[in-house]
């Protein structure tokens, strides 16, 4: 149990970043964007083929990032420059990345075009690099051994890889909260809020929503290259229902820890996230239960991180309803017995 936990909440760290990118555009932006289910494996595919090829992870990662940038930008510059639609235009370019990421695949290989898959079992990564400097502090003996005393049977083999990968998404989440309360932040999310009257202040929405998304889908590009790193392989298919996790995310964050303040929020989705995953690999634990049934599982998720709250709002308002009634019947009754005394 413990491991399957501790594997879901890495899997959760990582995939946070890709949900802080979805709630760039679908919250601050207002903007429903479906290019994430191709600009996640972009960023898989140009990380794993660029490590392959014998580039430094780092840089893999990097070039990941840029990739997903320029794809964000493509699917603003059609909704904006072209007059799609904003849906329309994230479909459009989702499936333009189907075939953009074969090729970019097939480039490890000299007489194939496309390829729908790169493993990476015998590659350094990230993860891999980090674990060779982590191994030498000790601090996976010591971690383990504290655990072993609370009776915790079964543990990692290594700690370095939840300690990476947080540090890397607490970093985004401050860089996040920085950026969307600097003067551009702000701009971005005014636009999200209300084009017309940005406008009205000179400001351009549509070098605004093209940075938006470019932003959004540099992130979601970024998880991907974590997550081609961390499972040690990239494929084509690997981004198929990325837009649904990355919704759930947001969504249970939000329904859980609340949307006061941009800094809860960012925090919140990165719970979510991490929340969504446990759920997930606590559900494929059940007997009749397989991996094939992730799918389901996740629209169930979603479905009751979208129904519940409506019913925890509903109650609370009978709740309010309720004691204003009662309110007024004690001020009538004040006010009667007031009469009946003068």
């Amino acid at each position: 149990m413990f491991l399957a936990i501790f594997g879901a909440m890495e899997q959760g760290i990582i995939y946070a970043i890709m949900a802080l990118g979805v709630y760039l555009t679908f919250r601050v932006l207002d903007f429903p964007d479906l290019t994430v289910d191709g600009s996640f494996v972009t960023g898989a595919a140009t990380a794993a083929t660029m490590i392959l090829l014998g580039y430094h992870p780092i840089l893999a990662t990097l070039v990941a990032i840029v990739a997903g940038f320029i794809a964000g930008c493509m699917t603003g510059i059609l909704h904006t420059k072209g007059k799609i639609n904003p849906l329309l235009s994230g479909i459009l370019m989702m499936i333009a990345l189907y075939s953009i990421n074969l090729r970019i695949m097939g480039s490890t290989a000299e007489n194939t075009i496309g390829r729908p898959n790169i493993p990476l079992l015998n590659s350094e990564t990230l993860f891999s690099k980090f674990q060779a400097f982590w191994s030498d502090l000790g601090i996976d003996a010591a971690l383990n051994n504290l655990l072993k005393g609370f009776g915790v049977q079964h543990l990692p083999s290594t700690w370095s890889t939840i300690i990476v990968v947080l540090i890397i998404t607490i970093l985004i989440k401050f860089i996040a909260d920085w950026f969307l309360k600097t003067e551009v932040g702000l701009a971005i999310r005014a636009t999200g809020d209300n084009k017309r009257m940005i406008r009205s202040f000179s400001a351009n929405t549509d070098t605004l929503i093209i940075l938006g998304l470019g932003l959004s889908n540099a992130l979601v590009a970024f998880s991907g290259a974590l997550i081609a790193q961390y499972s040690k392989f990239s494929d084509v298919s690997m981004g198929i229902g990325m837009i649904v996790i990355g919704l759930a995310s947001v969504i249970i964050g939000e329904a859980i820890f609340g949307t006061k303040t941009i800094m809860r929020t960012t925090f919140a989705v990165i719970a979510g996230a991490i929340i969504y995953r446990i759920i997930l690999a606590l559900a494929l634990r059940v007997d009749f239960l397989d991996s094939g049934d992730m799918k389901f599982i996740t629209a169930i998720i979603v479905i009751i991180a979208l129904i519940l709250p409506q019913f925890i709002n509903k109650s609370k308002e009978r709740k309010r309803k309720v004691k204003r009634a009662a309110e007024r019947t004690r001020v009538k009754t004040v006010e009667q017995g007031g009469k009946g005394l003068a």
